[in-house]
């Protein structure tokens, strides 16, 4: 199953400011969340984010702001975004069934998110490159899971090109030069 832009929804989870120093890889993780989300804002594919418990981790961090036009942030206390109703609803009214789910941490809150959009009929892909947790045994295991599970494990840069579809654009060669 190839994605498709104009059935992709990219949700980016609890990227936040006390949270990413302490993964690993965190700094590459947060450029490839970027990347998506640059490859979303001219591909006009619409994003989501949440935020865990704000108050004590800090907002999302600064290297992935300003959001894309149409993003909405919101808070949230369960470690699925899925068990918050404000999340559920505005996730329901974009009518999209591709799910690209980035973020921190992979074993708590991108697994558990990930498996209720499983348990509901999306079609997650995890985006491997551009989620992470404190320990890469955790990261590694948090994929294996999801896998198992019935979630595509991808990277950034095929979620990039499965979106663009064809070569030879101006947003493809836009894109291209983000990826190099």
């Amino acid at each position: 199953m190839l994605l498709d832009r104009t059935r992709s929804l990219l949700l980016v989870i609890d990227v936040q400011e006390r949270l990413a120093p302490a993964i690993a890889e965190g700094g590459a993780r947060i450029a490839r969340t970027r990347l998506l989300l640059e490859g979303a804002r001219r591909l006009e594919v619409p994003v989501l984010a949440t935020e865990q418990y704000p108050k004590g981790l800090g907002r999302t961090v600064a290297d992935l702001l300003p959001w894309p036009a149409g993003t909405e942030v919101f808070e949230k206390i369960a470690f699925s975004a899925v068990r918050e109703p404000a999340f559920t609803d505005r996730l329901a009214a974009r009518e999209r069934d591709q799910i690209v789910l980035c973020g921190m941490e992979s074993h708590v809150c991108v697994l558990q998110t990930a498996l209720d959009l499983l348990a509901r009929g999306f079609a997650v892909f995890a985006v491997a490159d551009a989620c992470g947790s404190r320990r890469p045994e955790s990261h590694e295991l948090a994929l294996a899971r999801l896998r198992q599970e019935g979630a595509r494990v991808v990277n950034a840069e095929m979620v990039l090109f499965e979106w663009l579809e064809r070569a030879g654009t101006q947003t493809f060669r836009a894109i291209s030069r983000l990826v190099k």
